[in-house]
């Protein structure tokens, strides 16, 4: 069953995405005193009183606007509206009503959903007064509220909880596989998604870091429930003027900390830039399962050897993340997505398996037969033993004699052969090592 959908609307800069993290319990939106700062549905799952929902967060909506954005928002906000099961209508409690507030309630109450009217900004008791004159909205009581200072949250949220349907699924998930899609600006990360979903969930447009959210989106395939995290592309530094697009660079790399799998997606019309082997690099040090997506490669000139020339090119300057699987796709024309999604669930598979620790054992100590340990100065590395300690990534413990000898090649040569039986196909090895007696 899908989770209930709660949809935060309102005219610009009236505190939504105040609101949306206030209620989420952490930054995820992005506050700036900006109109038009947030411009995707953003999402993120909300719980109160063990109930859990999927909270969005939206544009504010301009009804009259002509400005491209603002129209993409518009459309957002009214496609986020049909998905909800309650709609927050947040207004301005310290500045009363706006003609802008009078036509988006002339849009909700043409709307078949629990639409519950937040006057935000009351802050102290001497601007409860000014709430008062929201009744003429037509859409009941005004729950006052400070996003801000946290007052009257609780009681928005009780009345929230009220209104989801009984065919909804409120328990917590752990079930769900996290995706995150990331890669620079303008690599068509956004149309990935949209091509999954089969609609237009996220903005495209041909302008670079249209994306500046982290964006949740939930998805079920095969069977398998996903959470689909698109991205603000990461821009080179120097090219990072605005404020809000520092604080994108930051939503990216947190986006990467919630996932379990990052699909790397490389433009196949430039190749691998440096800005890629920083992006992937940090996925990778985070321990995260990751695939290789080689985006437009429906319009790259081709001959005999492209594909070839690219892969290594990858192999080359991605060294790191040898274990990745590379998969040549176009999200304009949907090649290969289906090819992309059986790698999702091979790679979540390999993030959670486990080595029985015999098997481990059996393999460490032929892996020993074929090649010996290092030594120095007469002292030979001896293996005790070895168990698989966590997953996601999996984690080996190795007991040894001494640290000092255990050489970052031979390291290697034990994950080459522990990959040779099991594959861990997109997925990074970790061992820590220990002396006998720590």
């Amino acid at each position: 069953m899908d989770r209930p959908v709660v949809c935060i609307v309102g005219r610009p800069n009236v505190g939504k995405s105040t609101l949306f993290n206030r209620i989420v319990g952490r930054r995820v939106a992005i506050t700036e005193d900006t109109p038009g700062v947030t411009r995707d549905r953003i999402y993120a799952e909300a719980e109160w009183l063990n109930k859990y929902f999927t909270l969005i967060d939206t544009g504010g909506l301009e009804p009259e606007s002509d400005d491209i954005f603002l129209k993409n928002i518009k459309k957002q906000v009214e496609v986020a509206i049909d998905t909800a099961d309650v709609i927050l209508f947040v207004v301005d409690g310290l500045h009363g009503v706006n003609p802008a507030d009078r036509d988006i309630a002339n849009l909700l109450r043409l709307v078949n959903k629990k639409v519950i009217l937040v006057c935000n900004k009351i802050d102290s008791k001497q601007n409860v007064d000014h709430m008062f004159e929201f009744y003429e909205l037509g859409l009941g009581n005004p729950i006052p509220v400070s996003a801000e200072q946290g007052l009257g949250i609780g009681d928005l949220l009780d009345e929230v909880i009220k209104h989801f349907p009984e065919n909804k699924e409120t328990e917590y998930d752990e079930d769900i596989i996290r995706v995150a899609v990331i890669g620079k600006p303008n690599v068509g990360k956004s149309s990935l998604i949209n091509r999954i979903l089969g609609e237009e969930r996220v903005i495209v447009t041909d302008i670079p870091g249209t994306t500046r959210d982290a964006i949740d989106t939930y998805f079920t395939h095969n069977g398998n429930r996903y959470m689909f995290i698109d991205t603000a592309g990461l821009r080179r530094k120097r090219n990072i003027n605005e404020d809000v697009e520092r604080y994108s660079v930051i939503r990216t790399l947190s986006a990467v900390d919630r996932s379990n799998i990052c699909i790397m997606m490389i433009d196949g019309t430039v190749g691998v830039t440096e800005q890629d082997t920083k992006i992937a690099g940090y996925a990778h040090d985070n321990g995260k399962g990751m695939i290789i997506a080689v985006n437009k490669w429906d319009i790259v000139e081709k001959d005999h050897n492209t594909y070839l020339k690219m892969e290594k090119d990858i192999r080359e300057k991605l060294a790191f993340a040898s274990y990745a699987p590379i998969v040549f796709i176009s999200a304009k024309t949907g090649k290969r997505i289906d090819r992309l999604f059986e790698m999702i669930e091979a790679v979540n598979n390999n993030y959670n398996l486990r080595i029985s620790t015999g098997v481990l054992n059996d393999i460490i100590n032929e892996a020993v037969l074929m090649n010996q340990p290092p030594s120095d100065k007469g002292v030979r590395l001896k293996i005790y033993y070895g168990t698989q300690v966590s997953v996601r990534p999996p984690k080996f413990l190795i007991f040894i004699n001494k640290k000092e000898l255990m050489h970052f090649s031979y390291e290697r040569y034990l994950e080459n052969q522990i990959r040779q039986y099991f594959g861990f196909d997109g997925v990074p090895i970790r061992f820590e090592f220990k002396e006998k007696g720590e």
